[in-house]
C-alpha cells in the first residue's frame, strides 16, 4: 500500500471522467496478495486461490530501503499510478515478508473472511509517522507473525461506485523489529491501477476503484473546441481551453482568451512570456516592419521563439510571400531539424517549431502566425500582445506593470523590447496611432471579403465564427488595396476551420487573386496532412485527423523522406542528384558507377571504367587537351591543340610606322612574322592618321596627308604657320609669352578717365594734373606687378585776400593753391581742423577723417650783424606741441582691409628751429598738405 505524503487526504476531481466500466466490475473472484520486502536473504510467501476468474490489483508501499508490493490477479484495465512518498526510519535489518490471501468466490457482498498468516524469520526495524493527534489506528507488519484479512463489501457500503475491499491487519504477536505507520480514520491516498486506500478503522483499510464521471464540455473564450486532459492521477481527464494566439495582414491579432484588435508597430515586440518563469530563457517575439509606402501599417517579418539556449528565428525571405527561412543562434538550418528538445519541421505552407516537453506548439507561414500552449502548463501565466490564457477576455490587455490598458493597443506598444537592428525603435516612445480605415472616397471591400460569410466557409460557421475575420479582411482591402493581403485572413481563417477538422479549399473562389503556386512535382491540397507519409514513416501509424494547405506529393506518389524533398512512385534510393531511383536501378553519378539497393545503404558506388585511347602531338607549338566527351561526360577525348604561345618564334618589334603582319603556313601552328608600313604619319614617337591633325608647335597647323615618302615609307606632315593678333589698345604693348607662338597684348600703362571722361595713359611713376584742375593729380605706381591709377586731391590751407598785401596774391608751385605776402598782423600759431581722406600704400579710408594741423606765424626775422659781418636769422615754427595715435580702417585695391594708424595734433607752438635756405620740397610742405585718393586698381 501506498501512503501518500504525510497522510493527507485525497480529494476527487468533479471534473473527472470515468473510465471503462466494464474495467471495473464486481465478479465472484479470487484476490491473491504479495507483500515483500526487498532485500531479505530467506524470503517466505503463502498462496491460497480459488478455481475462479480474479481481477488483479497491484498497489506498492515504499519505505526507506525497502518496497512492498500488493498484487491481486485478474482483468483489470492497465492505468499508471502517480508516485508519492512516505516518511519513516530506516530498516536496519532487511527481510522479505508474503502474504497471499484468497477471497470467497460466491458473493461480492460476503462479509466472511478468510484469513491466511504468513511468518518471517529476519526481524526489521520499526518506523513510525508523526501525522495526526485525534482518533487513529496503526496499520503494523510484523516481521514474526502478521495476520492480515481482506473483506470484499458491496458497492452501496464504498463512498463511490464500485466494489470495495477491506483489508484487515492484526498483530498475532509481538517483534522487536516491527514495520508500522499512522494514518486517521477517514483519510485516504492513492493506490495503483486507479485505486484508492481508505483508513477504516483498528487496522481496516477499504479500497475503492476510483470512479470517473463525464465533466461537463465548458465553453472556451476563444471560440476553439476544448481538449480533453489526462488527470495527474493518469484515470480520469477533464477539458481545457488550449491557449491559442494568431496573427495576420497588417496585423491583426487574436489573443489567447479569443479577443480581436489590430496594431500597426514597427519594432520587436513580445508576443508571450511567462510571468512567473517556470522555464528558462522562454518566449516567443515578433518582428513587424512597414509594409506600405506610406508606412501607415505594418506587417509580421521575423518570429522568434527563444527556449533555454537556442533562438529560433522563421524570417520572411520575402514581403508578402510564403516563403521562409528558418535560422537556430543566427546560423541557417535546413528542416526537419531537432535539437535540446526543440523540433523544426514543414507542414503545409507553415515551418512549425514544436517543444514537446513543453507541448508548444507555434507555426509561421510570412503572411500569418500561430502559437499553440496548453492550459496546464501555461494557464494564468502568460503575458505579452497574446495577452493572459485563463479564459478571461477582461484581462487581455495587461501592461508589463500588471495594470489593465483601455485597450489592446495601447496595451501592445508597452510590450515592446530593445532591437539592436532597428535603432529607430526604443521601449518608452509615443504610442504608435492607429492608421484611419476611412479612405478619402467610399471604400468598396474586396469581394473575396464575401467568402468568409458565404457558403463557401458556411461548414465551419459551426465552429470558428468569421465575423472578426470578416473585419480584419475588410480593413485590409481599404488600407491596403494593392498588396491583397486581405488574402492572409481567408487563409488564417482556413486553418483554424481545419484545426477544428472542417477543411476549406478556398483559394479556388478568389479568381486567381488569392493563388499558391507549387514547385515542379508537387501539387496544392487545401486538405493535406499536417505530416506528410514518407518512406520513412509509410510503416508508422499516424494518429492525427487535422489537415493544412500545401504542396503536397500527387497521388501514386509519396514524399521519399521529410528531408529530402522527393516525390517517388515507389520507394528505392535518392541519391545527391535528388531523383528518384528504383532497387536494382543501375546509373552513374559523379563519375560513379552506382546501384540502388534495398537494405541500409541503398546505393552503392564504385569508380567509373573508362576505355580512352592516346594520342601523340607532334610539330612545334601542338599539345594535348582533354574535351568532354558527349556520349560519356566522364571518360573525356583528348585531341592536339595549337598554342602559338609554345612556339620558340616570336613577333619582331617594328618601328613606329610600321606593325607585325603573321601568318601561318598550312600544317603548321607557328606563325611567320615580317613588319609593314601601317600608312600612318610618324612624328615624335607617335603616330596619325591620314587627315588628322599633328601637333608639332603652337605656331603651326599641321596635318598628315595620304602622301608617302619613299624612302621611309611613311606619310609626309604637311604644315602652316599660326596667323597672329600684332595690334593692341592704348596702354597695352604686345610682350612675346614663354612657350606660346603669338604674343600677347599686356598692360604696361594706367588707363584714368578724367572728370571730363577723357582717357589719360601714365606709364608707372608718372604724375599729371587734371586739365581742367590743377587741384587734382593723377598719378600711375606699379606694386607687385599690379598698375593701381591715383587720383590725388591737393586741399590748400585757408587763404584771406584781405590778409595779403595788395598785388602780392600768387599760385603756389603746385598751381592750385593761392599765396600772398601778409599784412603787418600775423596769424597766431594755432590748431587747424580739415577733413579729408587718408591714404596709405594705395589704401584709401572709406570716409573722410577729421584731420588736425598747425597753422599760424611765429617770430622770424633776418637781419645784418656788423660784428658778424653775415645776416644773423632768428626762427620760430609753429609746431605741434601735444599729439595723440588714432586708428582708421583703410580699403585696400584687393579687396581686404588694414588698420592704419595716425598723429593727430591736440595743440600747437611756437618752436625755435635751425634757419637754412628752405629746399622746394620743404617749401612745399610747408605751403600745402596733401591727400591722395586711389582709385581704378589693375
Amino acid at each position: 500500500l501506498t501512503a501518500p505524503p504525510s497522510f493527507a487526504p485525497s480529494t476527487p476531481k468533479s471534473t473527472a471522467t470515468p473510465l471503462p466500466p466494464e474495467a471495473l466490475t464486481s465478479t465472484p473472484s479470487t484476490l491473491t496478495t504479495t507483500t515483500t520486502v526487498i532485500g531479505s536473504s530467506t524470503p517466505t510467501s503463502t498462496t491460497s486461490s480459488t478455481s475462479s476468474p480474479t481481477p488483479t490489483y497491484t498497489t506498492t508501499l515504499p519505505t526507506p530501503g525497502s518496497t512492498t508490493k500488493t498484487t491481486t490477479s485478474g482483468p483489470t484495465p492497465s492505468v499508471s499510478t502517480a508516485p508519492t512518498t512516505t516518511v519513516g526510519t530506516e530498516i536496519s535489518t532487511p527481510g522479505t515478508i508474503s502474504a497471499t490471501v484468497t477471497t470467497p468466490a460466491t458473493s461480492p457482498a460476503s462479509t466472511s473472511p478468510v484469513s491466511t498468516t504468513t511468518s518471517g524469520t529476519t526481524p526489521t526495524q520499526s518506523f513510525t509517522t508523526t501525522s495526526g493527534t485525534t482518533s487513529s489506528s496503526f496499520i503494523t507488519i510484523n516481521a514474526s507473525t502478521t495476520s492480515t484479512t481482506f473483506k470484499t463489501l458491496p458497492p452501496s457500503s464504498a463512498t463511490t461506485s464500485g466494489p470495495t475491499i477491506l483489508l484487515l491487519l492484526s498483530s498475532v504477536s509481538a517483534s522487536p523489529h516491527t514495520l508500522s505507520f499512522q494514518t486517521q480514520q477517514g483519510e485516504s491516498w492513492l493506490l495503483c491501477n486507479c485505486t484508492k486506500a481508505i483508513c477504516i478503522e483498528d487496522n481496516i483499510v477499504q479500497l475503492v476503484p476510483i470512479i470517473c464521471n463525464p465533466p461537463p464540455k465548458p465553453t472556451c473564450t476563444n471560440g476553439l473546441s476544448p481538449v480533453p486532459v489526462i488527470d495527474e492521477d493518469g484515470c480520469c481527464w477533464h477539458w481545457e481551453c488550449d491557449c491559442y494566439c494568431t496573427g495576420w495582414g497588417d496585423p491583426h491579432y487574436m489573443t489567447f482568451d479569443g479577443l480581436y484588435y489590430s496594431y500597426q508597430g514597427n519594432c520587436t515586440y513580445v508576443l508571450v512570456e511567462e510571468i512567473n518563469k517556470q522555464v528558462d530563457n522562454f518566449g516567443v517575439y515578433i518582428d513587424n516592419y512597414h509594409c506600405d509606402s506610406r508606412d501607415v501599417v505594418s506587417c509580421p517579418r521575423t518570429l522568434i521563439v527563444r527556449h533555454e539556449t537556442q533562438e529560433v528565428r522563421l524570417k520572411t525571405a520575402q514581403p508578402n510571400t510564403l516563403q521562409v527561412e528558418v535560422t537556430v543562434n543566427n546560423q541557417k538550418v535546413a528542416l526537419p531539424y531537432k535539437k535540446f528538445g526543440v523540433s523544426i519541421y514543414q507542414s503545409g505552407i507553415n515551418s512549425v517549431v514544436e517543444i514537446p516537453e513543453l507541448k508548444m506548439n507555434v507555426t509561421y507561414n510570412g503572411l500569418s502566425f500561430s502559437i499553440r500552449l496548453p492550459y496546464s502548463l501555461f494557464g494564468n501565466n502568460t503575458q505579452g500582445q497574446c495577452g493572459t490564457c485563463n479564459n478571461n477576455t477582461a484581462d487581455d490587455c495587461v501592461l508589463p506593470n500588471g495594470n489593465i490598458a483601455e485597450n489592446c493597443e495601447t496595451m501592445a506598444d508597452h510590450w515592446q523590447v530593445v532591437d539592436p537592428s532597428k535603432p529607430q525603435c526604443s521601449p518608452g516612445l509615443v504610442p504608435t496611432g492607429s492608421p484611419s480605415t476611412t479612405p478619402v472616397q467610399p471604400c468598396k471591400e474586396s469581394s473575396i471579403c464575401e467568402l468568409l460569410l458565404g457558403s463557401v466557409f458556411e461548414p465551419c460557421h459551426a465552429f470558428v465564427q468569421p465575423d472578426k475575420y470578416y473585419a480584419a479582411c475588410v480593413f485590409d482591402s481599404c488600407v491596403l488595396p494593392n498588396l491583397d493581403l486581405e488574402c492572409s485572413s481567408l487563409q488564417i481563417y482556413a486553418a483554424i476551420c481545419a484545426d477544428q477538422g472542417a477543411c476549406i479549399d478556398w483559394r479556388k473562389h478568389t479568381d486567381g487573386v488569392c493563388p499558391h503556386e507549387c514547385p515542379s512535382g508537387k501539387e496544392y491540397r487545401a486538405c493535406g496532412p499536417v505530416k506528410e507519409i514518407t518512406c520513412k514513416s509509410s510503416g508508422q501509424n499516424d494518429t492525427s485527423t487535422k489537415q493544412v494547405e500545401g504542396c503536397f506529393c500527387p497521388n501514386g506518389t509519396m514524399l521519399y523522406d521529410s528531408g529530402v524533398d522527393v516525390c517517388v512512385k515507389t520507394c528505392g534510393c535518392v541519391g545527391v542528384d535528388m531523383i528518384p531511383r528504383e532497387f536494382g536501378e543501375q546509373f552513374t553519378v559523379d563519375c560513379k558507377d552506382c546501384i540502388c539497393l534495398e537494405g541500409e545503404h541503398g546505393i552503392v558506388c564504385e569508380p567509373h571504367v573508362c576505355d580512352q585511347k592516346k594520342v601523340t602531338c607532334d610539330g612545334e607549338g601542338f599539345y594535348e587537351v582533354t574535351e568532354v566527351n558527349p556520349e560519356d561526360s566522364c571518360c573525356p577525348l583528348f585531341t592536339c591543340k595549337c598554342n602559338t604561345s609554345l612556339c620558340t618564334a616570336k613577333a619582331p618589334k617594328c618601328s613606329l610606322g610600321f606593325e607585325v603582319y603573321s601568318y601561318i603556313p598550312s600544317g603548321q601552328c607557328c606563325p611567320v612574322y615580317q613588319c609593314v608600313p601601317k600608312g600612318v604619319c610618324v612624328h615624335e614617337n607617335a603616330e596619325f592618321l591620314p587627315n588628322s591633325s599633328v601637333f608639332v608647335d603652337k605656331c603651326q597647323n599641321c596635318i598628315c596627308t595620304n602622301d608617302v615618302n619613299i624612302s621611309t615609307q611613311l606619310n609626309v606632315i604637311s604644315c602652316e604657320h599660326v596667323p597672329c593678333n600684332t595690334e593692341c589698345q592704348a596702354g597695352y604693348e604686345l610682350k612675346p609669352v614663354t612657350g606660346e607662338c603669338c604674343g600677347k597684348c599686356v598692360q604696361t600703362k594706367c588707363i584714368i578717365h578724367t572728370t571730363d571722361n577723357s582717357e589719360l595713359v601714365l606709364s608707372p611713376g608718372d604724375f599729371k594734373n587734371d586739365p581742367q584742375n590743377n587741384c587734382t593729380i593723377y598719378s600711375c605706381v606699379e606694386i607687385h606687378k599690379q598698375l593701381i591709377a591715383s587720383t590725388s586731391e591737393i586741399t590748400c590751407p585757408a587763404f584771406n585776400e584781405d590778409s595779403c598785401k595788395p598785388g602780392t596774391i600768387s599760385f603756389l608751385p603746385n598751381g592750385c593753391c593761392k599765396t600772398c605776402a601778409p599784412l603787418d598782423s600775423s596769424t597766431p600759431c594755432a590748431v587747424r581742423h580739415r577733413e579729408d581722406f587718408i591714404v596709405y600704400k594705395g589704401c584709401r579710408s572709406v570716409d573722410r577723417v577729421n584731420l588736425t594741423e598747425c597753422e599760424g606765424s611765429c617770430g622770424t626775422f633776418s637781419l645784418y650783424s656788423a660784428e658778424a659781418n653775415s645776416m644773423d636769422h632768428s626762427c620760430s615754427c609753429c609746431r605741434e606741441a601735444e599729439t595723440t595715435e588714432k586708428y582708421v580702417v583703410l580699403k585696400c585695391p584687393g579687396g581686404h582691409s588694414l588698420s592704419h594708424k595716425y598723429i593727430s595734433v591736440d595743440s600747437c607752438t611756437c618752436k625755435d628751429t635751425e634757419c637754412s635756405r628752405p629746399r622746394s620740397s620743404e617749401l612745399q610742405s610747408n605751403n600745402e598738405n596733401v591727400t591722395v585718393t586711389t582709385s581704378n586698381p589693375i
